[in-house]
């Protein structure tokens, strides 16, 4: 019998594999052509001394994209701000740079996105800012300083290799790490079939009531459930925040947790960004977890990490440079295996059989919309559901 091509495209290949582990900071391994502006050879690490080891890593295609050694050499000290958790593994890759690159310092202040957003407007309007570019994990927080004409427009050489839809208005940030919105299962307890393929008919999935789990106070939910009440209205998302409420639905700290108990068996299914299903299988590779995406909607949502340049910097040509950096085909294959985030240059395979961008049908949602939060909070609590 002939397999039915949605579940083929729906189901994450079963065998995702341990994951990647360790980072880069320090190793400079001979390889590229680059100079360090001295007539002295720069040291570029070997193409695969940037890919993640274990199984997900293994028997990937050759990437496509501009690598590291045909930029111009990175030197000056440049200052970043770098928001939200997945800054350890960002961090990792700038310290690399700053081995390949003699004359380059970076000087990184972490924090929170919401929290760095903040600072980014209120230290540009007081033409006094502290940093020359703002990395952070999440559209909305770019998309803050970028309102609030915090950030300066990108040169088309920077942005090009990234789609228009994982840029900002007028190239104020681009994206250079995607996360997808995604449904991680119990193999043991469901198949892919029995996932549905809208967010939603999942309050009304009777094999759903009382087995799901969710994580409403972490920002990745909001971001969800912000894109869904801007493509289907607050009414809508309210009714279905209470549906799944009233389904029993069981609350936890953040998405890592659920979808370790989805893993054990303690819960079905839930939502989660789609990395921590591959951090499960890292540390757990036999454990019964797979993951489904739903078609077109909110739940299908791709958002990204992504980085901009801050107005009156004084450092545009070092800022865009760095920028252009994290979106070599180096900087992509790190972030796709180290991070398990999908890459934004087309170039670069996501890991572990994930279904391509384009296979996963994510909704026409403009990302910066993302940072209208505060309708989107009035909404969950109104829904019994606090953020």
């Amino acid at each position: 019998m002939a397999s039915d091509p949605r579940l083929d495209r729906r189901a994450l290949l079963g065998a995702l594999g341990a994951g990647a582990s360790g980072a880069l900071a320090g190793c400079a391994l001979p390889g590229g052509g680059g100079d360090d502006g001295d007539g002295d050879e720069l040291d570029i690490p070997a193409f695969s001394e940037f890919r993640g080891s274990g199984p997900l890593a293994s028997g990937r295609p050759q990437p496509e994209g501009t690598r590291i050694e045909e930029l111009p050499d990175l030197s000056g000290t440049l200052r970043i701000y770098l928001g939200g958790g997945e800054g350890g593994i960002y961090e990792d890759f700038t310290r690399t740079l700053e081995e390949i690159y003699p004359d380059f310092e970076a000087k990184i202040d972490r924090g929170g996105s919401s929290s760095l957003a903040q600072s980014v407007v209120s230290e540009v309007e007081a033409d006094n800012p502290q940093a020359d570019v703002f990395w952070s994990i999440d559209a909305g927080s770019l998309a803050h300083v970028a309102e609030n004409d915090a950030a300066e427009s990108l040169s088309a050489d920077v942005v090009d290799p990234v789609p228009s839809s994982f840029r900002g208005p007028d190239d104020t940030w681009v994206g250079v790490a995607g996360r997808a919105r995604s449904v991680p299962y119990n193999t043991n307890q469901l198949s892919a079939a029995d996932v549905p393929t809208t967010v939603q008919e999942f309050p009304d999935t009777t094999a759903l009531q009382g087995t799901m789990g969710w994580a409403p106070t972490y920002g990745a939910f909001k971001a969800f459930v912000t894109a869904m009440r801007l493509l289907r209205g607050a009414d809508a998302t309210r009714k279905w925040l209470v549906a799944m409420r009233e389904a029993d639905t069981t609350r936890y700290p953040n998405e890592a947790v659920v979808s370790n108990r989805v893993a054990d068996g303690a819960l079905a299914a839930g939502f989660a960004n789609h990395y921590y299903a591959m951090r499960v299988k890292e540390a757990r590779p036999d454990a019964p977890i797979d993951l489904a995406f739903t078609e077109s909607d909110a739940g299908a949502l791709v958002n990204v990490a992504g980085a901009l340049r801050l107005a009156g910097s004084g450092n545009r040509d070092l800022a865009e440079a760095f920028v252009r950096h994290l979106l070599t085909a180096e900087a992509q294959e790190f972030f796709a295996t180290v991070a398990y985030a999908y890459p934004m240059i087309p170039g670069v395979a996501p890991v572990g059989g994930l279904p391509t961008i384009d296979e996963l049908q994510p909704p026409d949602v403009d990302l910066s919309a993302l940072s209208d939060l505060e309708p989107t909070l009035e909404v969950m609590r109104e829904a019994g559901v606090e953020g």
